[in-house]
């Protein structure tokens, strides 16, 4: 239950926080809107569905792929001296895409984009745990639902405005927007050093040129195993689990509202699911809360698979609408919870790596739900589809009740 009422202005108000904080969800807007504005692009470049079906694809994969390893380098090095070299591999890509002649070489640099575009949330959420470790780490959690609230605002408005210039004719204005807000969001990110978390380097020298420390190589060791600790790999699992219940939703809803004659209601669907996730994300961040975190997910989610099972049970587009309301209430809070969580289950030297692996963990599982779901949806319908959504509560359940159990080893130097 609430302990004391909290909010966000504390957490703004902080030397340097409004400014990392802005800047990344202006960054993000742009990352929302590039999946989209390729296919848009590469269509209206090649008029074919597969061709920029293939180029999303490929952007898609190599960000889930390449992310982790470019995180391993931002907790390394730094932000500051990794993201400019990302930044301007990235808009290389993105000319690349716009300056190509044939299939072929768009797909691949749209797949180049992809491995090179930078992990904003997770270099913002790895601030936010920087400057509130220690005494102000109660307030991590409005901290992260502060960055759920950007998350949810820029997927919302970011396909959107690529959808509305590519529909017009203006594909390429569209990708073009998406790197501007890529770059220029980036760059500001990496000039503010002050925020930044400090670079904890792989291997330690005693002198230039000489051997690696003891210290080093165990502090190296310890930090590597923190992403192998049974915590952190059921945390993965969840966010894998998160990852299915929006494939599923994505795929599905749309299912059913044309299985329904009503193509047109999924749009409405998916904004008030959406608006419902927003408002109780910023609702979880106002308090501050008694219960451990890893039992409110065990809550969280056993709510979200209690209201999931209402969704195939959906007669009408409107009920369906309110189904998806009272069930994207608890998405957020999840997310929440699994950022905290994540806090804790890893060493600070990980962090970055920590955060991006679950956001690859979740895109893996919405690709291989939504896959699944079309598949459901054309052999039995848009119901069967839905289906998954409470299937991928359970899945939560099920991780958070062992997750729950675990016990937590302590980290020492945290």
């Amino acid at each position: 239950m609430p302990r004391a009422a909290t909010g966000y202005r504390p957490l703004l108000r902080i030397p340097g926080a409004a400014a990392f904080f802005l800047t990344a969800a202006v960054g993000r807007v742009g990352i929302a809107m590039t999946g989209l504005g390729l296919v848009w692009l590469l269509h209206a470049r090649t008029g074919s569905y597969a061709t920029a079906g293939l180029g999303s694809a490929g952007f898609a994969l190599a960000e889930a792929l390449i992310g982790p390893q470019l995180a391993r380098l931002v907790d390394r090095f730094g932000q500051t001296r990794v993201l400019p070299c990302c930044l301007v591999a990235h808009g290389a890509a993105i000319v690349g895409v716009l300056a190509s002649t044939t299939p072929a070489a768009a797909v691949v640099a749209a797949t180049c984009a992809g491995a090179a575009v930078p992990q904003l949330g997770a270099l913002s959420a790895a601030r936010w745990a920087h400057l509130l470790r220690g005494e102000r780490a109660a307030e991590l959690p409005s901290a992260f639902a502060l960055e759920s609230l950007a998350n949810a605002t820029a997927f919302l408005l970011g396909p959107v405005l690529a959808t509305a210039l590519g529909a017009v004719g203006n594909a390429a204005l569209a990708s073009a927007i998406a790197a501007a807000l890529i770059l220029g969001g980036g760059a500001a990110l990496a000039a503010q050093r002050r925020t930044a978390p400090p670079p904890s380097p792989t291997r330690g020298f005693a002198r230039a040129g000489g051997p690696p420390s003891a210290d080093a190589e165990r502090a190296h060791g310890e930090r590597s195993l923190s992403l192998l600790r049974p915590a952190f790999l059921l945390l993965a699992l969840l966010n894998l689990a998160i990852g299915l219940y929006f494939g599923t939703m994505g795929v599905s809803v749309t299912a059913f509202a044309i299985s329904h004659d009503m193509p047109g209601a999924a749009t409405p669907i998916i904004a008030a699911a959406s608006l419902s996730g927003l408002l109780s994300g910023w609702l979880y961040g106002l308090c501050r809360h008694r219960t451990r975190a890893r039992r409110q997910l065990v809550f969280v989610t056993a709510y979200l698979m209690g209201t999931a099972v209402l969704l195939p049970l959906a007669p009408s587009a409107f009920w369906l609408g309110a189904a998806a309301v009272v069930t994207e209430a608890a998405v957020p809070p999840t997310l929440v919870l699994l950022n905290v969580l994540t806090e804790k289950a890893v060493r600070p030297a990980a962090l970055t790596q920590a955060f991006t692996w679950n956001n690859s963990a979740s895109a893996a599982g919405s690709a291989l739900a939504a896959s699944l779901a079309g598949r459901a949806a054309d052999t039995w319908g848009a119901s069967a589809a839905l289906a998954g959504a409470p299937l991928a509560g359970l899945v939560l359940v099920v991780l958070s009740l062992v997750l729950h159990r675990v016990k937590t080893v302590a980290l020492a130097g945290r």
